[in-house]
């Protein structure tokens, strides 16, 4: 609707002819829910001034219906409605200006009317026709005396009469808008019900003072035929290990005005307990009007029961994986019974087997160590090459950072790998040696600020390497380290051996350790 449809019925024009056709004009006056404006104070005051006005006993303010003319304000008379055939204001609500009768015995329309014959016995009439801003014509504002003015109202009389008119069609058109509005508002609510109604979670709202006072129809669907309307009264609901935990950290969240998240178990109605997941969020409060909360129930049963499947699967194979690990160790120990001279070697493998142990818990999901930091990797990994209460490893720099799954095993063969070899010959060898472990992080600005790098070195201070450093430890150990150093993470090894003994210097993108 345009905003120059809103504007009032010109005055001195009259109806539109589309709206003078019955079923037009019927269809019109209902939009203005008549039932509520009866004895309308507003419209009251109007009628009660407009008599004044006039000078007459009588002031009404009559809506032409189909079978009758109902009066929703009368000043001076006691009738609520008479039939429409002797209606006077069927015939003004036609006209373009008041319509003025000075004497209705002397008019032929009127003179054998039921009203003038009888009660009220009106004799003078003059009536301003109340038409909607389309052009429908509704009734009429009118003044009536028992007796006959054959010089009708003045000027000024008319003229307040056309006025207070317009008052009156004012206060309609308020109560016309106002029921489109609210129209309006129940077709969204009634959409919105039904796209509630239609979702596979139980949704819900709750007052600021944390009362319920709506829930979809999923809830009835899942819990059956029960009342809630605060919070205490879901405690039934929901599975006694949950009770405290849940409704403790609600309060905390209802009193801060925060959003709300839980995972608990609900008792459906056929006495199931299944998994669910709530969420509540509050709304702000617009226009002075209070906070709100909303909030949805989400059944998560059959993925958190596929979850645990997962994590016994996952307890299953790592159970199997550390048994192949004690196997493989098992075999070169009874191996190596039968050929002493390879010792050493399988001491050395038996190591690397137990490094890749280490990976793994790290690796695990249900191993408490899953996830930790660089730190704590480095401290496990070189715990063997250290008495209780020696220092061997010193660790400076910011070394939190995160451990993904596919760099903990490359990780942890390069540690062991520089761990065994310094125990020895280098630092580890020694009674009062020690590594150094510098971590530090740098942007690649020659890349166009690029990744993030994480950079480690490892330092064995004091300790020269031997003059006979053999080609074959180098060689292996070389080529091991590459390995995981450039191809599993992607990094760079500078390795340098000095008078001040070993540095080995590693930098690797930060995405790849902790991806």
């Amino acid at each position: 609707m345009q905003a120059d449809d809103l504007l009032p019925w010109p005055t001195g024009k009259a109806p539109d002819a589309l709206y003078c056709e019955e079923a037009n004009r019927l269809s019109i006056l209902e939009q203005y829910g008549l039932d509520a404006l009866e004895n309308d104070p507003e419209l009251r005051q109007i009628t009660a001034f407009t008599a004044k006005v006039c000078g007459a006993p009588i002031c009404l303010v009559s809506l032409v219906e189909k079978e009758r003319q109902r009066f929703l304000v009368r000043e001076g008379l006691e009738e609520t409605e008479t039939p429409r055939p002797t209606s006077f204001c069927a015939h003004a609500m036609l006209e373009p200006e008041p319509m003025i009768v000075p004497d209705a015995q002397q008019d032929p329309r009127f003179t054998g009317n039921p009203l003038v014959l009888g009660q009220p016995h009106i004799r003078f009439y003059a009536g301003a026709p109340l038409i909607s801003h389309e052009g429908a014509p509704l009734g009429s504002l009118c003044v009536i005396d028992t007796e006959p003015r054959p010089e009708g109202l003045t000027e000024l009389q008319v003229n307040g009469l056309i006025v207070m008119a317009a008052s009156v069609m004012r206060r309609l058109r308020h109560r016309r808008e106002a029921l489109a509005q609210q129209a309006i508002l129940q077709v969204e609510e009634r959409r919105l019900r039904a796209i509630a109604d239609s979702i596979p979670d139980i949704a819900f709202s709750l007052s600021r003072e944390g009362k319920i006072d709506y829930l979809n129809q999923r809830f009835s669907e899942v819990v059956g035929d029960v009342k809630v309307e605060v919070a205490t009264d879901w405690l039934p609901l929901i599975h006694e290990d949950e009770h405290e935990g849940m409704y403790a950290a609600w309060k905390a969240a209802y009193k801060a005005l925060q959003p709300f998240e839980s995972e608990f178990r609900l008792k459906t109605r056929s006495g199931e307990w299944r998994w669910n997941v709530v969420r509540i969020l509050p709304s702000d409060a617009e226009d002075g009007k209070e906070n709100r909360w909303f909030g949805t129930i989400t059944d998560i049963h059959d993925s958190h029961s596929e979850s645990e499947n997962r994590q016994l699967l996952a307890r299953e194979l790592s159970h199997r994986i550390k048994n192949i690990f004690a196997v493989i160790s098992g075999l070169i120990s009874m191996r190596v019974r039968k050929h002493p001279e390879l010792a050493e070697f399988a001491a050395d493998l038996n190591a690397m087997i137990r490094s890749l142990g280490h990976a793994h818990d790290y690796v695990n999901p249900l191993n408490e160590n899953a996830g930790h930091s660089l730190h704590e990797l480095l401290t496990d990994m070189l715990a063997p090459y250290g008495a209780k209460g020696e220092n061997k490893l010193r660790i400076d720099g910011d070394a939190r950072q995160r451990i993904g799954e596919r760099a903990a095993t490359p990780l942890a063969l390069i540690f062991h790998e520089l761990a065994t070899n310094s125990a020895k010959y280098g630092a580890l060898s020694h009674a009062d040696g020690y590594v150094q472990i510098d971590v530090s992080s740098a942007t690649n600005e020659a890349q166009d600020g690029d990744a993030d790098r994480l950079k480690i070195r490892w330092s064995e201070p004091g300790i020269a390497p031997p003059a006979d450093e053999s080609s074959e430890r180098e060689g292996f150990g070389s080529r091991l380290l590459r390995m995981s150093v450039q191809n599993q993470l992607g990094g760079e090894m500078t390795r340098t051996f000095d008078t001040d003994g070993l540095t080995v210097d590693l930098d690797f993108p930060a995405q790849s350790i902790s991806g």
